[in-house]
Parts: structure tokens; sequence; C-alpha cells
């Protein structure tokens, strides 16, 4: 499912720089909302992993895994960024380097870029806003821990807190920035995530005490993957969409624990899944070196389309780039980092660094 919505933000980007055909706009104009769901999901598989049983959480275990899962490719991809921005000038490739500021990028180095108010986006890397999100959530994950073993028993309790601070939110965001809270990125994207990931908490303690057939978790699977395609697709409200997200990660996870294979589980789909941060974070700066270069190689105005073809090879280069970032960089630091710091783990520890990988939620 990770390829997919990362996929699904790709092509909402990428879909920007031509002309859609008619009809496909709605859908892919609200895929930029797969982000939400991979909140949600967060927090759900992050319950799974850690959340199990009355032992608190070793909080240093816990930061130094995900700092391993998250932080190998994000730096690759801000020192390829500032090589790029230094390099710009001497290839005359314009990347507007007023934008690209020391504050700026300091801000992404440590992950806070979407903690405080700003102005415009920031242009080192810009999906990584989202995991400054998801840092901030890591950082308050003794939070979530204490409310979640409090309330697991009664997991609609957390699902209506959720829902109610998502509501409180969304209501400031307008308020301040007149603008629903999904569309929170750089300027204060912090917000978006808070409610979703409890969201997410709640969703896995309530999908822990259902045990579906596979008949009624393919029913319920196909059901919401179509109330949120449709959704999508009528351009609904960005908040009706959120709503969707959650049946809809709930229902694939019974879907799995009702034992139903799907194409998810081959070998393929499995790599695809691991690779997709890389592809997330890299889809952007290939896009910004390619339309930069077409200008400066082929005299293309910077107001030009691109043809089906063209986006159709942006994106095989983004597929490509993102496995090799995956194979070559993201998954030997991270198990460099993790051999660093923990050394040889307990099995029970072992596992878990795993299963944070995988996202199996049942």
């Amino acid at each position: 499912m990770r390829f997919f919505l990362a996929l699904g933000v790709v092509l909402f980007h990428y879909q920007l720089q031509w002309t859609l055909p008619e009809g496909a706009a709605g859908l892919l104009n609200r895929a930029r909302l797969g982000v939400d769901i991979f909140f949600i999901l967060s927090g759900f598989i992050l319950t799974h992993v850690y959340l199990q049983g009355d032992q608190p959480v070793n909080y240093r275990r816990f930061i130094a895994a995900r700092f391993a899962r998250i932080y190998p490719a994000h730096l690759f991809i801000l020192l390829a960024m500032l090589l790029l921005v230094f390099a710009a000038p001497v290839l005359g490739i314009g990347l507007e380097p007023g934008r690209f500021n020391p504050a700026d990028f300091l801000a992404t180095l440590f992950l806070v870029q979407a903690w405080l108010p700003r102005d415009g986006m920031v242009l080192w890397n810009g999906p990584a806003w989202s995991l400054s999100a998801e840092w901030f959530v890591y950082l308050a994950f003794p939070a979530y821990a204490a409310v979640a073993l409090r309330f697991r028993h009664r997991p609609w309790m957390l699902v209506a807190a959720a829902t109610s601070l998502f509501i409180l939110l969304d209501a400031i965001y307008r308020h301040w920035f007149g603008s629903v809270l999904p569309r929170a990125e750089d300027n204060m994207g912090v917000l978006r995530i808070i409610p979703e990931f409890l969201l997410g908490i709640g969703l896995y303690y309530l999908g822990a005490r259902w045990a579906p057939s596979p008949r009624v978790a393919i029913v319920g699977a196909v059901g919401a993957t179509a109330l949120l395609l449709l959704a999508m697709q009528i351009g609904a409200d960005d908040r009706l969409i959120v709503a969707a997200s959650g049946p809809f990660v709930l229902a694939l996870a019974l879907l799995a624990k009702a034992g139903v294979r799907t194409f998810l589980s081959h070998p393929v789909a499995i790599f695809a899944g691991e690779a997709s941060f890389a592809l997330y974070l890299v889809h952007i700066p290939i896009l910004m070196v390619w339309r930069n270069a077409a200008q400066a190689i082929g005299g293309w105005p910077g107001d030009y389309r691109m043809g089906l073809l063209e986006l159709a090879a942006m994106l095989a280069v983004t597929l490509a780039a993102a496995a090799a970032i995956y194979g070559l960089v993201e998954r030997p630091s991270r198990q460099w980092l993790r051999r660093r710091t923990f050394g040889r783990m307990p099995d029970a520890d072992a596992r878990r660094t795993v299963h944070s990988d995988q996202g199996e939620p049942f």
C-alpha cells in the first residue's frame, strides 16, 4: 500500500506539468492526500510495533530506530540538493538561489521546517515537510503512548478524541491561515499529523478487537477503497477525504488479519513498498532538475507543458533513482546505524525494527 500512496503523491506533482485528460483531474488532484493516509498508517503501525502489553516504550531505542529509518535517505537527498544549488550557476540552470537560503537548509536538516508558521515553501526538498511532522510525533511518542495505553480498551474514545482534535485544529488553522488543515505543509504542517497519528492509534486498537471472516473483510476493503476513490474523484472536501482514509486503513489491515492474500504480498510489491520512502523524497528534486535542464539546454519556456511520453520517461527515471537510493543508501545506512546503536539486540527488539519497516499491522 505504501508504494501506491507514494506514487499517488508523485503523480499529483507530475500531473501539474501537463494537461490532464478530462475526468482524471479529480483523482490526481486529491492524490496528494495520500500523505494523510501515511500519517494515519504511521500511528497504526507504530502502535502495533511498540504498544503491545503494559511495558513502557524504550524511548532511546524507539528514537534511534526511527532516526535510522528516516534520516539517511533524507540527508542524502538534501546534500544532493545542496550540491545542485552550488552547481546551478556554473551549469546555467536557474534555481532561484535566493529561495534556497541557509536558514531553510538548517531547518530542513534538523527536520523542524514544518513546526512554525512561514510564508512560503521550503524548496530544499519540498516533501521533507512531512518528515518534519513525523519527527515531531516521534519525539512526542511517550505522550501518545500514555494516552494509548490508558484508553486501549476503549478505542472509540481514542477515535473520538482524534476526530475532535482534528476539528479543533482545522478551525484554528482556518482562522490563522485561511485554509483547511489538510492543506498545511511547510506552514505548520505539524498540526496536520497530530490528530491523524492519534486516529491511527485508535483504529489499531479498534481493529484488534475484530476478527472478520475473509468474505466480510473483502467486502469491507472493497467498500472502503471505493468510497475513498469516489470521494477523491468527485473532488470532495479535503477533510471528508481524510475522514474516509481512516476506514480505508482499517479495512486493509483487517483484510490481512482475515488471512486474505493479495498482490500486496508479492515480493515485487514488498520491495516497491520498501523503496516508496525514497520515491516520495526524490521525486521533487528530479522534477526540478528535469524542468530546469529542459529550459537551459533545450531553450524551452518556463511555462511549457510536458508531453505524456516525457512524463512517462521522467517517472521511469524517478522509479529507478528511488530503487537505487533505497538499495545503495537507505537500507545499508539504516543497518549500519542500528548496528552502531543497538549492537546485538534481543530477539524481540530485532523483530520490532523489522516490523516497523515492513508495516505489518496485524
